[in-house]
C-alpha cells in the first residue's frame, strides 16, 4: 500500500492511499479518515461507495463526514467506484466503463479481466484495511450514493452477518427495473436476467435475504427519482415482507452532495449506535 496523502483534520488523519489490485488487475485509489484513538483501540468501520462518474474524491472531498467520525470514533474508507487505467476499456457514456463498475464482477468481453468490483469491495480491499489500519471488522457498516446505495444494499444483502448497519443516498434500488441497471447488467454479465437478481435489491429481498435494520434517504426533488430510482419499489419490498427500514422522503433535496451533506451526520450517528461494543 502507498500513501499518496494524509491531512490532519477534525481530530484525525484523512489519508488517500493506493495498492495493486489482484482482483481488477490495476492501481485502485482509496480514502481511509481515521479519528484520534488510544493506543491499541480497535475502532468500527463505515464504509461510502460512491455513485456514477465518482472516485474516492467525491465524498472524500464533499461529504463533510469527518467531524461526526471523530465525535463517534469511526473509521470511514471511501474506495473508487471502477478500475482506473490506460489499458482498462471503457465507454464514450457517463453511465458505462470508467467510473460505472456497479459493484459486480463482470462475466462479458472486454470488461471481465477488469471490472471485480463485487469482489474487490467484498473480499480484497476489506482484507487490507485490517491489516492496515485499527479497524474492528467485527462492527462494520456500509452506506453509499446512487450507484453506491446499490452496491452497498445489494452486497450488505449478499453478505449477512457481515455488516451491522446498512444505509443509503438515493440508491438505485432495482436495476432489474430501470435503464441504468439494464445497461449495465447486460453489458457486464449478460442477457440472462436471473441472473441479475443477486444484483438487485429488491429482488434479494424478495428471494429471502435480509438486512439487521435499513436507513434510506431519498430527495423528493431529485430529477433520477421517478426513472431510474424508484424507491417505492424498495418500500414495498420491505414492507411485503416485513423487512425492517427507515425511508425518508426529504422535501426539495435533489441528487447532489448538498444532499449528501446535509444528512451525512444522521447516518453516522445512526450506524455508531448500531456498531457499539
Amino acid at each position: 500500500m502507498d500513501t499518496i496523502s494524509t491531512n490532519r483534520s477534525h481530530g484525525g488523519t484523512q489519508g488517500v492511499y493506493s495498492h495493486r489490485s489482484a482482483e481488477t488487475g490495476t492501481q485502485m485509489t482509496f480514502s481511509v479518515f481515521v479519528p484520534d484513538h488510544a493506543p491499541g483501540a480497535k475502532l468500527p468501520v463505515v464504509w461510502f461507495l460512491s455513485g456514477l462518474t465518482c472516485t474516492h474524491a467525491n465524498v472524500t472531498e464533499k461529504g463533510e463526514f469527518r467531524a461526526a467520525c471523530a465525535q463517534h470514533g469511526v473509521i470511514f474508507v471511501a474506495p473508487d467506484t471502477s478500475p482506473r487505467g490506460d489499458d482498462v476499456p471503457d465507454d464514450e457514456a457517463y453511465d458505462f466503463g470508467k467510473g460505472a463498475g456497479f459493484y459486480v464482477d463482470a462475466t462479458q468481453q472486454p470488461w471481465a479481466a477488469n471490472f471485480r468490483m463485487r469482489a474487490y469491495i467484498e473480499k480484497e480491499l476489506p482484507a487490507l484495511v485490517a491489516a492496515q489500519f485499527p479497524a474492528d471488522m467485527a462492527r462494520q457498516g456500509i452506506t453509499g450514493h446512487s450507484m453506491g446505495g446499490h452496491g452497498a444494499l445489494t452486497i450488505a444483502l449478499r453478505n449477512p452477518g457481515v455488516f451491522r448497519s446498512v444505509s443509503a443516498f438515493s440508491p438505485i434500488v432495482s436495476p432489474l427495473n430501470c435503464p441504468w441497471g439494464d445497461k449495465a447488467l447486460t453489458g457486464y454479465i449478460g442477457a440472462d436476467r436471473t441472473v441479475w437478481r443477486e444484483y438487485d435489491a429488491c429482488a434479494l429481498i424478495e428471494d429471502g435475504a435480509r438486512l439487521p435494520d435499513l436507513l434510506v434517504d431519498q430527495g423528493t426533488a431529485d430529477g433520477f427519482l421517478e426513472g431510474q430510482l424508484k424507491t417505492q419499489i424498495l418500500a414495498d419490498a420491505c414492507e411485503k415482507v416485513g423487512q425492517p427500514a427507515t425511508i425518508r422522503m426529504q422535501e426539495g433535496y435533489d441528487h447532489s452532495y448538498y444532499f449528501i451533506s446535509t444528512f451525512m451526520a444522521d447516518h453516522i450517528a445512526w450506524h455508531s449506535e448500531r456498531l457499539k461494543d
